[in-house]
């Protein structure tokens, strides 16, 4: 079978004859890859002039009602990618992780879109006032790149790679062009197919490569973003290349790195903390058989703890079936391919130089349900290196397989020490119950990782694990890891998007962003907002309300309403030495005062009260002060029907400028509210 690339709205094979993809369990021909005559330029182009504009159209809400679909849409033919996965070597779980989880990627990022506008482009971090009359103001807003994201993976995960890399750009309006690891692309081939059938996503979001980039990189522009998953050595010399330095184009790394995990000092042998380190690192070594960027290498324990952790953890691994992932016991499956193999046994050999050999015997291990000599099979390897101070192969040579290494530290700064000798990883994980201990070693080591698990009784209850990143949280690690970033909720969709300063009067800024900027001109509803429907009311829209005299009853009621006996409102003999000149008024009867002033109490489009954000009391309000609000319409939030019977409605964010008679704020804040829209279809 030949697989085919999709680029430039067609399914095409390459020209000749191209590279044969193996069964990882059976050593038979899976499909063939080829790329020959695949014009990489043009391809680039079409996602730049085809699929760059589509999405950009397309608001955030729009986007990820759209990765929704899509994970609906995939979600419900899930099945049908598992026998494809086995033929990785991978195994149910191994599958899960890759299938499932990368669907869930798209799920979360789908989610994701409540935290962006109705809006093509993000309003980021708040105005900047730039004179001293107010009259001129700054702002910063985000907007797609007009580029292409390039995703060149790995071969581990053909599915959660490209998931979770496409699901942040989509979301962003970026299109994508992923070329997967060649050895594993048949797997990524298989959902591209569906993806493009379904129609969901426009065209040119995204085009597949399936073999060999050849100089794909040599026409990668400014507008561009090139994110690279794999080896260190490969990832140094894509970012290096003089394309990527002339245009400056984005490049975002994030490479296998040498992970560990660190067994606290408290976490003695018996103890729930002990038991649950050899049933991580065991299923990290054994998980996808070790070929994870998140893998644990160096397991770093206690001295005193050494020889327990040597017998519990071979005697757990000992317990590791092998084999054929479709045979039934089977929890540990092949590795990519033979290539995989010869590239873990030369590090073995260069790390077994200065370590003793614990576990694992790489010529007499049983395989169930396939022949090993066919198979890309490999035994667990667990190592101790006795001096790793003086021996630095082990925070240096990464064995990208199911292999890891034993470290003795004394104390929990050596063991930090140990930690950032592996200049720059993806993840550590502690496993400890003692607060303080897990403080000083993430003060430690934060520096030298991207992300920090720490494990014990309590959080393993809900614990996704040391080698699980997570889409709301950040993936990427400094130094050896890359020094990129990935995922992280809003932080990685904003990878593919440019920030720009713009600067002008409040009533223009207030314009280009959609969100009314304070000291921008009001404009008349005609009527009270609260009147008004979804559809018609426009950002400025203002009112101004009726006044309220404060007086001191206000304040004691207030008291006895709220219980709120604070005694700066009620006890006048208690001010001396406070920035309070007399009796002040509680500053939640300002806003619950301003509410009053402002709320239309008839009933009308506005369903309910959404809550409050931004809210600051700026000024003290004495008895005989004398209070107003100016009531603005400040953003509009879209929002789909969650069902054929829910009320069509949106979400409108009013600010609150709470005055007093000499016309200086008192009191701001941000209500939302949810109201009716007129389309109730």
């Amino acid at each position: 079978m030949k697989l085919g690339n999709y680029v430039c709205g067609n399914w095409v094979t390459g020209d000749g004859t191209g590279q044969l993809l193996y069964d990882a369990v059976t050593g038979e021909v899976v499909a063939e890859s080829n790329t020959k005559g695949i014009d990489v330029e043009a391809v680039l182009q079409y996602g730049r002039n085809v699929g760059n504009p589509a999405l950009r159209k397309m608001t955030f809400q729009e986007r990820g009602r759209m990765l929704k679909a899509l994970a609906l849409h995939l979600y419900g033919i899930k099945d049908k990618y598992y026998p494809i996965s086995f033929r990785t070597g991978a195994t149910k779980v191994d599958s899960w992780i890759d299938i499932e989880g990368g669907i869930g990627n798209l799920f979360a990022n789908a989610s994701l879109r409540r935290k962006f506008p109705d809006k093509p482009f993000y309003v980021d971090g708040e105005m900047a006032p730039l004179s001293k009359g107010g009259s001129f103001i700054g702002h910063h807003i985000m907007v797609p790149k007009a580029g292409v994201a390039v995703h060149i993976n790995a071969f581990n995960f053909p599915i959660w790679g490209m998931l979770e890399k496409i699901a942040v750009n989509l979301l962003a309006g970026v299109p994508a062009v992923v070329k997967p690891a060649t050895v594993s692309s048949f797997l990524t081939e298989a959902m591209v197919k569906d993806i493009i059938a379904s129609g969901i996503l426009p065209d040119g979001a995204l085009q597949l490569i399936c073999g060999s980039a050849r100089n794909l990189l040599d026409f990668v522009e400014s507008q561009d973003v090139v994110t690279f998953t794999g080896s260190a050595d490969t990832g140094r010399m894509l970012k290096s290349h003089k394309r990527i330095i002339e245009e400056a184009v984005p490049f975002n790394m994030e490479a296998d790195s040498l992970n560990c995990s660190i067994l606290g000092l408290d976490a003695a042998p018996g103890t729930e903390e002990f038991d649950l380190f050899i049933k991580e690192v065991k299923k990290e070594m054994t998980v996808k058989c070790g070929q994870k960027c998140t893998a644990i290498r160096r397991v770093i324990v206690p001295e005193q703890y050494v020889e327990d952790v040597k017998i519990s953890l071979s005697k757990a691994l000992s317990k590791t079936t092998i084999g054929n992932p479709q045979a039934e016991g089977v929890r540990m499956g092949a590795l990519a391919g033979k290539d995989q193999i010869k590239e873990v046994a030369a590090s073995i050999e260069r790390l077994k130089q200065h370590s003793e050999w614990v576990y694992g015997d790489m010529e007499a291990f049983e395989v169930i349900g396939a022949d090993k000599e066919k198979g890309a099979f490999l035994p667990p390897v667990l190592m101790f290196q006795p001096q790793p101070f003086k021996y630095t192969d082990v925070h240096e040579v990464e064995a990208f397989g199911p292999v890891s290494t034993i470290l003795p530290y004394t104390d929990t700064a050596e063991a930090i020490r140990l930690a950032n000798m592996g200049k720059g990883s993806l993840v550590s994980s502690i496993v400890t119950a003692d607060e303080a201990l897990a403080t000083e070693y993430v003060m430690g080591s934060a520096t030298h990782h991207g992300r920090i698990l720490i494990l014990n009784r309590e959080s393993a209850k809900e614990s996704t694990g040391h080698g699980s990143p997570m889409p709301l949280l950040v993936h990427g690690g400094p130094g050896r890891a890359g020094g990129g970033e990935e995922m992280g909720g809003m932080r990685g969709v904003k990878h593919y998007m440019q920030r720009c300063a713009i600067q002008g009067s409040p009533t223009t800024i207030t314009e280009v962003t959609g969100v009314y900027q304070v000291g921008g001109t009001f404009k008349d509803p005609g009527q009270h907002p609260f009147r008004k429907h979804f559809e018609e009311l426009e950002v400025g829209q203002t009112v101004i309300t009726h006044k309220h005299t404060v007086t001191e009853a206000d304040i004691v009621n207030f008291a006895n309403v709220s219980g709120d006996n604070f005694y700066a409102h009620m006890d006048t003999t208690s001010l001396e030495g406070t920035i309070f000149e007399g009796r002040v008024a509680h500053g939640y009867f300002v806003l619950s005062k301003a509410a009053g002033l402002f709320v239309d109490p008839a009933k009308g489009p506005v369903l309910l009260n959404y809550g409050i954000e931004e809210c600051r009391f700026t000024k003290p309000v004495y008895p005989g002060m004398t209070i107003g609000v100016k009531f603005t319409v400040k953003e509009k939030v879209d929002q789909e029907k969650r069902s054929e019977d829910d009320v069509a409605k949106g979400i409108v964010k009013f600010l609150v400028d709470v005055y007093d008679e000499t016309n200086e704020t008192v009191a701001i804040a941000t209500i939302l509210t949810m109201v009716k829209k007129l389309d109730q279809s």
